[in-house]
């Protein structure tokens, strides 16, 4: 258990991963538009800010050929999920950076033995390499991401199975009212509480003024705990 610095008890720590752990949505706007300019279809970074960040794949797909009013039918989504899935993993190889304070914080998580665990709308398969790089793949060994769940946040399934895996491996020992969910977007939040957990936002991807709803608000996780 640790005391967040407004007091609250923490007995467990959900992650959201992209613009939580690393600054990776420039990287996931780059692959998309490596991916839909070809069929004429792009969208600005800005856009990318104020509709798609929260989205998974899939639902990022859609809204982009729904704006378009084309149709996108399922052996279509599924090739171009791929697609973006790999060219995002040529973008990382060149590196990725960690936000300030976020890879001590889960070290001290650790060692304290927290519960931790990731929630995310991207691919399994775009976590995991950049776990590795930063070296903290072993302290997540409960992952759950677009690839789990059938629909992306504000839905708050990701939550609900990411709290029933957590209690699952550690028997029980706490509740949803000491869980805490680290967000950086409208829709994480939403998604958290839905499911019942206390939100912590940092204002990585939007200013404090669009996080409001979350249980409390951060610069910076050097100040999280």
């Amino acid at each position: 258990m640790i005391v967040s610095p407004e007091g609250i008890q923490i007995d467990a720590v959900i992650f959201d991963f992209d613009g939580v752990i690393v600054d990776t949505e420039p990287l996931h706007h780059a692959a998309f538009q490596r991916t839909l300019e070809p069929l004429g279809l792009h969208f600005t970074w800005q856009e990318y800010v104020e509709t798609y960040i929260g989205f998974d794949d899939r639902d990022a797909f859609r809204h982009a050929f729904s704006a378009k009013e084309r149709a996108l039918n399922q052996d279509t989504l599924r090739r171009l999920i791929d697609q973006k899935a790999s060219v995002f993993n040529e973008v990382i190889r060149s590196g990725v950076t960690a936000y300030p304070g976020v890879v001590e914080l889960i070290h001290l998580l650790h060692t304290n033995k927290m519960p931790l665990a990731i929630c995310s709308g991207a691919l399994r398969s775009d976590i995991e390499p950049i776990l590795e790089m930063l070296k903290i793949s072993e302290y997540f060994k409960i992952i759950v991401t677009a690839d789990d769940v059938a629909a992306s946040k504000p839905d708050p399934e990701c939550y609900e199975l990411t709290f029933q895996k957590l209690v699952s491996a550690h028997n029980h020992s706490f509740s949803k009212g000491t869980t805490i969910a680290i967000e950086d977007t409208p829709a994480g939040i939403s998604a958290a509480k839905a499911a019942g957990l206390m939100v912590c936002a940092v204002t990585n991807s939007y200013p404090a003024a669009r996080l409001e709803q979350a249980t409390f608000v951060i610069e910076s996780l050097t100040s999280f705990a």
